[in-house]
């Protein structure tokens, strides 16, 4: 990188960390540490919602999502809008009668300790895991990127959040978030209209929007209902709408966010807008995946996008392998060029019949090709068998690195770093609060002064961020980083909206029956996750069902005669 772009990037990563602390500085107790005073605005906390869900892994992930499988992702998001007017009418004036630090204090009231316990610890397990996997999911790309050292660059982005969510709390991440967000939409509006300056001068936008949607990456909305297909309207619209209801309404990390809110009013606001505008944001994400995607359909993408690793297989014994391939890469790529120019012009002339024929030749080369990368990978895995052989979630890091011009290399780096920021330090926020107020508060030391619960919520924010970065160094990728993320919160999330669900409408069921049946219900989730293919939304349909469905028969059979909460 040049001095201008390690400017940009350090600079606006500064400005963050120290806007944080100084806004913030010396929370003087634990209301202001926890709930920020109950100051936020509605735009304040929209932004901070928004920001909490949009990591790094949505700007590193998501553009190569779309670019291997194009728009059809946004479906997940379907089932967002619904979701937030449930919540907004349904959640949020609970949780401000109750005047609750979190979610889960909720559950004690209408249940009993354990109840609360359990839907505190099934968070604190999934979202850890989630706090390592932002950090780690950016630091690994990064540091191939930049031939950084990769527990250096963890470290690095976990220091940095940590400094100013230690200090300063929930105002703190709240607060850095709308700075956070700003960069991060700003970065990628710039970056659509740079890549569609950067096409051909022959090639206008409705030209590339042509090969985009011949060659299948305009396919925004699927209506097939197939439960083994991860994105289409009914699992975005249901699974999509189940893991949202879990996610806002019940995970601390978000609900963290509107509870710092001056009303309940400015709470819906916040989330409404969110509601409004997370669909246009994920499809914004998911078009530059696209552009990136037509861009390399005139101009030679690398046969592996992970260049480190390119490199290295290039120096083993299985170098002639390698350049073979990459030959070969590039001779169907040149014949597939060809043939896309040939079919605009035909497209131009309004040749139906020709341009069907050229269609059908430019997606048989496009499979050759990916056929080619199919055997790029397996060799990378011969030759280096402890390496990553899935390289969409460096398609994105890669462009930008060798094709961005001088300066917005540094922006579009410090989008990936903001993004990780603004998700870790809610994570780590939140993480922190469950713990003091859930588990050490209500069952280790129930008496003692507002001093040393503060205290307690900085020491516990600091140790699950030391937590995050130790097993950022230990985690290893699967597949692709955003799917990763939300199936790691698939498992678990049904099984606590359920726990939910039951405890804002199902008055009868009382508190043995709701805990056994979410014990049952997420032990029968993890057996489908590791045993079959359903698609991972569902699962939180499942996992939610089965705790609604189980906790009314068991307190039928059980009888009105047992322990009341």
């Amino acid at each position: 990188m040049s001095n201008i772009d390690w400017v940009i990037l350090l600079g606006t990563l500064s400005f963050i960390v120290g806007y944080g602390v100084y806004k913030t500085r010396g929370s003087k107790n634990i209301e202001g540490y926890l709930k920020g005073d109950n100051s936020m605005k509605w735009w304040t906390v929209g932004l901070s919602v928004m920001a909490t869900q949009a990591s790094a892994i949505t700007f590193l992930s998501t553009p190569g999502q779309a670019f291997e499988d194009g728009m059809r992702f946004v479906q997940f998001y379907f089932g967002l809008p619904i979701a937030m007017i449930i919540i907004s009418v349904t959640f949020i004036p609970i949780y401000y009668r109750l005047k609750v630090y979190t979610a889960y204090e909720y559950l004690e009231s209408r249940f009993d300790l354990k109840t609360r316990t359990l839907a505190a610890i099934l968070f604190l397990i999934q979202r850890g895991l989630a706090a390592g996997i932002t950090i780690y999911a950016p630091a690994i790309i990064l540091s191939t990127i930049l031939n950084w050292n990769l527990n250096l660059t963890i470290i690095v982005i976990g220091t940095l959040v940590i400094i100013y969510t230690v200090s300063g709390g929930t105002k703190a991440v709240s607060q850095t978030q709308k700075q956070q967000m700003a960069i991060m939409m700003g970065g990628m509006v710039i970056a659509a209209f740079v890549i569609i300056d950067m096409l051909p001068e022959d090639v206008s936008f409705g030209n590339a929007m042509d090969v985009a949607g011949h060659m299948g990456r305009l396919n925004v909305v699927t209506f097939d209902l197939d439960f083994s297909d991860r994105y289409n309207v009914w699992s975005g619209i249901t699974g999509g709408m189940f893991l949202a209801l879990s996610y806002f309404g019940t995970d601390q990390s978000q609900v963290q966010r509107y509870l710092s809110s001056k009303s309940i009013a400015q709470s819906r606001l916040g989330l409404l807008m969110n509601g409004l505008l997370k669909v246009p944001m994920q499809f914004l994400i998911l078009f530059v995946g696209v552009l990136v995607f037509v861009f390399y359909q005139f101009y030679q993408p690398p046969v592996f996008f992970n260049d480190a690793v390119s490199r290295q297989v290039a120096q083993t014994e299985y170098a002639n392998e390698w350049q073979a391939l990459e030959e070969k890469h590039s001779q169907t790529f040149e014949k597939k060029r060809e043939e896309i120019n040939a079919f605009l012009q035909a497209s131009e002339a309004g040749d139906e019949t020709e341009l069907t024929a050229m269609k059908e030749e430019v997606n048989r080369l496009n499979e050759e090709q990916m056929q080619i990368q199919g055997e790029v990978k397996e060799l990378v895995g011969r030759a280096i068998p402890l390496a990553e052989t899935k390289d969409t979630d460096y398609v994105f890091i890669s462009f930008i690195m060798q094709h961005f011009p001088t300066g917005l290399i540094g922006l579009l780096l410090a989008v990936i770093f903001s993004a990780a920021m603004s998700s870790t330090a809610s994570e780590l926020n939140a993480l922190g609060s469950t713990s003091v107020v859930d588990l050490y508060k209500r069952s280790f030391k129930q008496e003692a002064s507002d001093q040393h619960y503060l205290n307690a919520s900085r020491f516990f924010t600091l140790l699950w961020g030391v937590i995050a970065i130790v097993f950022a160094t230990f985690a290893s990728l699967a597949d692709n980083l955003i799917e990763f993320v939300n199936i790691i919160g698939s498992i678990f999330y049904g099984t606590i909206l359920g726990i939910f669900l039951v405890a804002f409408y199902i008055k009868y069921v009382k508190s043995n029956a709701i805990f056994i049946a979410a014990c049952i219900a997420e032990a029968t989730v993890l057996y489908l996750f590791f045993t079959t293919d359903i698609g991972f939304l569902w699962f939180n349909v499942i996992g939610c069902a089965l705790v609604v469905a189980i906790a009314m028969l068991i307190e039928m059979f059980m009888g009105k005669n047992k322990a009341k909460s």
